[in-house]
């Protein structure tokens, strides 16, 4: 990622931050309607898990520009998701759905170079997460 890209990310969350409650709603729905089965692996009472996204998205989109910073954390949350039923394959439909998400969200701000921006940074860590998760092999398969 370019430091080009990493600005145009954190400029464009920064947009998002303050109807965060609004925009996690939004990406449950639509994750829920795109892959119903991963709905079971999610509280009936969403509130807290809204909540733990944002602040999950916030801290990712800080830590950007010192990637390495936020790779344990980010380690750990994939492994942690194993636990919950997470599969390699559900990374992408949850990458598309945020896009799906911000680009709601942001509305005309969403732009080609902005929509890249978040595509290469969603792939850099779901392909970190994936390989920690489940093994280099299951991230070379995406």
């Amino acid at each position: 990622m370019t430091p080009e890209q990493i600005t145009l990310i954190q400029q464009s969350f920064a947009k998002v931050a303050p109807i965060s409650e609004a925009a996690a709603v939004l990406f449950y729905d639509r994750l829920f309607e795109v892959a119903p089965s991963v709905r079971a692996m999610f509280p009936e009472d969403m509130s807290e898990q809204r909540k733990k996204l944002m602040g999950m998205l916030a801290a990712v989109v800080d830590g950007l520009s010192n990637l390495e910073s936020i790779l344990p954390a980010a380690s750990a949350l994939a492994k942690r998701h194993v636990d919950y039923g997470a599969k390699a394959e559900h990374y992408p439909v949850v990458g598309a759905t945020l896009l799906w998400t911000l680009e709601k969200g942001l509305g005309e701000a969403w732009t080609p170079e902005l929509a890249a921006a978040w595509t290469d940074a969603y792939g850099v860590l779901s392909g970190y997460m994936i390989s920690e998760a489940y093994g280099a092999q299951a991230q070379a398969a995406e």
